[in-house]
């Protein structure tokens, strides 16, 4: 019995101390594809992956190469992107909200594709072979590349809301994306501290 989906409140005792040391560091010009941009720098809270572990029953160790691990991501009103809908690497994924209470807009969004009729990627030969491909690569290319901009794709099933200090858990095989963009600056904007694990 997979879980798919875990929101905890209330995550950090010191949240404040996080996004202070987060608003200090450094966000180059936007790299990716899309809107918004992460941090350079890389903040590791002790004991992370342990802790987490202990939450979604399941040992874990953060993903290698470490990627956006450990960095906090800033998106403003005013970012735009190539990409929107996609999947993330690894096992599990965290998303943890430290916009100010009263900024707090949007969450994060699940949706279900309407061709293929899914919520997630396939995760197996099986699962390819039932819905016509040959590799998880043809099912990204079809699926993501073609339709990851398109709206009239994708029917959205759930939408998890930014609160202060929540932190989200999630498969990163779901069909999702960041909610929008807000604010004008780092300190009135979106911003969330980003997490990777692996199975251990």
């Amino acid at each position: 019995m997979p879980t798919s989906l875990i929101v905890v409140d209330d995550f950090l005792e010191r949240a404040n101390e996080l996004r202070d040391a987060g608003l200090r560091l450094t966000y180059p010009d936007q790299e990716g594809a899309f809107p918004g941009r992460n941090s350079q720098e890389r903040i590791e809270i002790d004991g992370l992956a342990p802790y987490i572990s202990s939450i979604v029953g399941e040992r874990l160790k953060v993903i290698e190469p470490l990627g956006s691990h450990a960095k906090f991501r800033s998106t403003l009103a005013s970012d735009t992107g190539r990409g929107k809908v996609h999947v993330d690497p690894g096992y599990w994924s965290g998303v943890l909200y430290l916009s100010r209470p009263e900024d707090c807009s949007g969450g994060t969004d699940f949706f279900r594709h309407r061709r293929t009729n899914t919520d997630r990627r396939p995760m197996n030969d099986q699962e390819l072979a039932a819905l016509g491909y040959r590799s998880i690569d043809e099912a990204h290319q079809d699926i993501i590349e073609r339709d990851g901009l398109d709206d009239s794709a994708w029917e959205l099933t759930m939408s998890v809301p930014m609160r202060f200090n929540r932190l989200i858990l999630l498969r990163p095989w779901l069909w999702h994306t960041a909610g929008a963009g807000f604010g004008d600056s780092l300190d009135n904007g979106r911003l969330v501290y980003l997490m990777f694990f692996a199975a251990a």
